[in-house]
């Protein structure tokens, strides 16, 4: 258990981050399985949409610090991909 008022504080304060830092990647991956659906579907321009809706979450969460850049840059280069082999 923390000893100092400041770690105190810090747990307190890491508990609140680490829900907001967990609805953020909940609505991240929320686009991108919307994206992954429509590619399996089948359907080009409900992917491109998605995909449009889910570059801007994506780099969101960069900004926030919920994800790395290079790991959101890989997931868009994926998923432009795969959507434009449909």
């Amino acid at each position: 258990m923390a000893n100092t008022p400041q770690a105190r504080k810090r747990i307190r304060r890491n508990e609140r981050r680490a829900v907001v830092n967990g609805n953020r990647m909940s609505r991240i991956r929320t686009f991108v399985k919307k994206v992954e659906a429509a590619i399996e579907g089948g359907d080009k321009p409900a992917a491109v949409e998605a995909l449009k809706a889910a570059q801007p979450e994506l780099a969101r969460g960069v900004a926030r610090g919920v994800l790395h850049k290079n790991t959101a840059s890989r997931k868009f280069s994926r998923l432009t991909k795969r959507v434009a082999a449909l």
